[in-house]
């Protein structure tokens, strides 16, 4: 798994395992739980391999159908591989400037919902998430993951921050929204259709005490 990271995701630009960042219990989240990169598509010869190699179990393109079509994923047609877009095909919300993921929460509430819950019933394995950039989107759920797992605010916005291009207070903003307007992530994704045991589902799959359960 680190080789395969240590490698920089054999092309990607924005790849890395979010696994170490700590939760407000004093426990952390497993390495090699979650994966979170840029587009697939500029992965060498080598890191497809590799991606194959660790077996990988869940592969969430949040790309739109028309720019995975245009831009194909290596992995299309294999059984971890899914294209589940995030966000509406026609919204203009793919950027970083301050508060615009207020837009994109608000509006695909259920969207992003019925996606973030498909972290819970893939076999046992390595999640990994990307879009195009590694940013908006993938910044967005793997922000929701990690919160519902238990990792405070500011240590979610410094892992954002690593991200190109990316700072840390559009995730603080956006947290903070999500807070003020819906009452906090977990109650968003309440409202947006998830249940509380997807949501302990997928804190437990990312958990480093619940390693064991996940057949790593």
């Amino acid at each position: 798994m680190r080789g395969w990271l240590d490698a920089g995701l054999g092309g990607c630009l924005n790849g890395r395992d979010v696994g170490g960042l700590p939760t407000s219990d004093g426990e952390r989240i497993r390495s090699g739980a979650l994966l979170r990169s840029d587009s697939h598509s500029r992965l060498t010869t080598d890191g497809i391999s590799a991606v194959r190699a660790v077996g990988i179990s869940l592969i969430l393109d949040l790309r739109w159908t028309r720019e995975a079509a245009v831009d194909p994923s290596p992995f299309a047609g294999e059984p971890a591989y899914r294209n589940e877009p995030l966000i509406a095909e026609l919204a203009e919300q793919g950027t970083t400037m301050p508060d615009a993921y207020r837009t994109m929460t608000d509006d695909n509430q259920r969207r992003i919902t019925e996606v973030f819950v498909q972290l819970t019933d893939a076999p046992p394995g390595p999640l990994a998430v990307h879009c195009s950039a590694g940013r908006d989107r993938t910044g967005v759920l793997v922000a929701l993951a990690l919160s519902v797992a238990g990792v405070p605010s500011a240590s979610i916005a410094a892992d954002y921050a690593l991200t190109e291009g990316c700072v840390g207070d559009t995730i603080l903003r956006t947290l903070a929204h999500l807070n003020d307007r819906h009452g906090g992530v977990h109650a968003y994704l309440l409202k947006g259709g998830a249940t509380h045991t997807q949501l302990r589902q997928v804190k437990d799959r990312l958990m480093a005490s619940h390693g064991g359960d996940s057949g790593y």
